[in-house]
Order: structure tokens, then sequence, then C-alpha cells
């Protein structure tokens, strides 16, 4: 009877961490892909109907994380990082600080919540991470990197959309010691740091790959390209790669053993292979003309579509050569994401546009004005039932884009 027991709590448990859903930056993977169903293939001319808004978010530029339950985003107010979530009326549900935030150069709130199930994660410019209960913001844990440990700062703070792995989060505080760091997510206990090669953080957001020699966890420091081991972090390798400020904020993508990862002003980007072993990567091309500054990039079909950043243009890139497909002076400098086979650009003048491509250049399939907010256009789109997420400074915005 007791193996019985043990059996069916231990389905039961492995169950309930299938079943956990996850609301993060960039989408389902981290790659700017969202996978949904019956949306418009064209917007009205005054663009999507709008479903409801909220102006007092404070100062901020991080997207929203959207679950079943709830609407999450993050802004700040006299200096003071705040969580907010909403349900999917627009009600208030409840606002909760998670302290210091980033009033300096480019003040305001910089990450998206990472909620897994029942919990919500957060890093503040200042390096602190908070896990707070999506049900009321209650805290149930948090870690200051630069009180508690040894985390350096950066220019604009640091500026990192966290990533998870089952029960383990990691993180990047770029310390001397606690370099790169994994924790228990459920009590914020450290499970390893790694002391890496030493550089700081680049306002990354890290991604976890899978090759076939195992799981190694990607990142962009302040110099150089970097994949540790993710279950011991011990680091693997790094491959140079800089740009005048350090400033790598683009997720890398990785298919079938290559990896890309772009920067930007004029940098651009680089196309790695990954060793058998994973645990070096040999460079196969580079492309300067494609370097998104913040603006991420979308890869379909064997081609990388993305705006760049001092190259104001529109860029379709060949995965396999970096050689430029085309390029339209059209969208730049924006961010974007990809639903069944459709772009939303996100202009940094700010517009929303749908974008379809074709094999020799981009068709503007419809457009709108954001209305409201203030500040630069900078938040990441969010797609998620049915729905087109637009954050712009202190206002969040809720489109209803399905299909009829």
């Amino acid at each position: 009877m007791k193996k019985v027991f043990l059996f069916f709590a231990a389905t039961a448990f492995s169950i309930g961490l299938l079943s956990q859903e996850v609301a993060q930056w960039r989408g389902p993977a981290r790659d700017g892909i969202y996978r949904e169903s019956g949306l418009m293939q064209k917007w009205p001319q005054a663009g999507p109907e709008m479903i409801w808004h909220f102006d007092d978010l404070g100062q901020g530029y991080s997207s929203a994380a959207v679950s079943s339950a709830a609407v999450f985003t993050t802004g700040m107010t006299g200096g003071v990082g705040y969580v907010f979530a909403f349900d999917h009326r627009g009600k208030l549900l409840w606002k909760k600080d998670y302290g210091k935030e980033w009033d300096e150069s480019h003040s305001g709130a910089r990450s998206t919540p990472l909620v897994v199930g029942d919990k919500l994660y957060i890093m503040s410019a200042y390096g602190k991470i908070t896990c707070m209960n999506t049900a009321n913001g209650q805290t149930v844990w948090s870690v200051d990197f630069m009180n508690q440990h040894d985390a350096r700062n950066l220019t604009w703070g640091i500026t990192e959309n966290l990533v998870h792995d089952g029960n383990i989060l990691y993180c990047t505080p770029g310390g001397r010691d606690a370099n790169v760091v994994a924790l228990d997510r459920n009590t914020g206990r450290i499970i390893w740091k790694s002391k890496g090669s030493g550089e700081r953080s680049g306002y990354c957001s890290p991604v976890i790959i899978n090759p076939p020699s195992g799981k190694i966890l990607v990142t962009m420091m302040e110099r150089s390209v970097h994949g540790f081991d993710a279950e011991t972090g011990e680091l693997l390798w790094k491959h140079g790669h800089i740009n005048s400020y350090s400033v790598h904020p683009n997720v890398p993508v990785y298919i079938d053993g290559y990896l890309y990862c772009t920067i930007g002003y004029g940098v651009g980007g680089v196309m790695l292979q990954l060793s058998p072993d994973g645990k070096k990567v040999t460079e196969v091309w580079k492309n300067a003309k494609h370097d998104p500054k913040i603006g991420g990039f979308v890869v379909l079909g064997g081609r990388i579509y993305g705006a760049g950043d001092f190259n104001r243009s529109f860029f379709c890139l060949d995965w396999k050569t970096g050689r430029i497909i085309y390029q339209v002076n059209e969208l730049a400098p924006s961010n974007i994401i990809a639903n069944n086979g459709l772009f939303y650009v996100y202009a940094e003048r700010g517009t929303v546009n749908l974008v379809e491509p074709t094999g020799t250049g981009i068709n503007i399939v419809s457009s709108f004005r954001v209305p409201r907010g203030s500040g630069p256009h900078w938040a990441h789109l969010v797609i998620k039932d049915k729905r087109l997420y637009v954050r712009h400074g202190n206002s969040l915005m809720v489109y209803n884009i399905a299909a009829g």
C-alpha cells in the first residue's frame, strides 16, 4: 500500500509540474513566436478594438505577462518598483512593491515578470529578485544580489527577464563570484553559483537550449556570448561579441546545432555552431547590417527577420549563410513578434503594424498609432488568447484581434 501511495504521489507531483502555466517575455519559447489561431488577417482602418486600458503604471518598459488567470506587468513611481495584477476585464486586482527601481538615466521598471503557476518572479535594476504569490502579491522570498552577494550594476541598471527550467530559476547578477546563479524557485535557495568569465551582465535575458549533449544556459555578457552547463554552472564556452556600450538585450535563438546572436550599434549578428558535445562553438558567419538594439528578431522558414538600429532598415537574412535576402527602408527601429506567418511590429515612432513577409519584401497589411502613454515605444508586444497587449510608458492597452 505504501508503494502504491508513493507512486500516485510522485505521479501527481509530476503532473503538477507539467501543468503549471508559464507566462514570460517574448512568448512560450522566448523566441518571439506565438502560436494562436483564429486571429484577424487584417485590422480595421482605425485599428482593432481596444478592450481596456490602464494609465497609471508609472514609468517603465516591461511587457505584459499574461496567464489564464490574470495580466501582470511592472511600473515605477517615486523610485519604487511595483508589480500590477489585472483581471481580463482590466480591473486592478492588486499592486505590490518590490523595492527600489531605476530612477536614473532612462528611468523606469525594466523587466517583465516571469509567471510559473502560482508564483511570479521579478528582478529589479538593482539586482534584487522577488518571488510573489500571483493571487495576492504576497512576497514568498527575495534575494538581494547587490547587498547579499557581489552583483555589480550597469550604466542603465540590470535588465533581465528571468528564465526557469522546472524548479530552477536562473539569473545573471554579473558579480565576480555570483556571476551566473541558479536558484530553487520555490525557496530562493542558491543551487549553484558560477564565476563564469568574470564579465558583467549585458542587459540580456538568458535562454535554455537543448542540444543532444544536455541543457545549456545561453546568455550575452558585456563582451561575449556565454554557454553554461545548466545543471552545474560550469562555463562551457564563450565567444567574443561586443559593441560600444555593452548593451546586448536580444535573446539568442538556437535551431538544430546553430545559435544566432545579434546586437546593436552597428555590430550586428554572428552565427555559431555548437560542437556535438556542446563544449565549444565555431563561428560560421557574421552580418553587421542586421543590428537590432533592443527590438529582438524572429526566425521563420530558414530566414531571420527584424529591424536594425544604426542600420535603419527592416532585414530578411538567410539563416544558413547570413546573406541579406532583402532590406526595406521601413519600420526601423522596432520590436517584432510573429504568429501564424504574420509579423506584429511595434515601431519606435509609435505605430503597431501587421506585416506579411514576401519573397522580396514586406507588405504592411494594417497599422494603427498607439493612442495612450508617453516616452519611448520600447516595450515588446504580447499575444494571448486572441488579444494584443501594447505597453507604452504609464499605459497598458489591450486589443481584440480575434477574427470575426
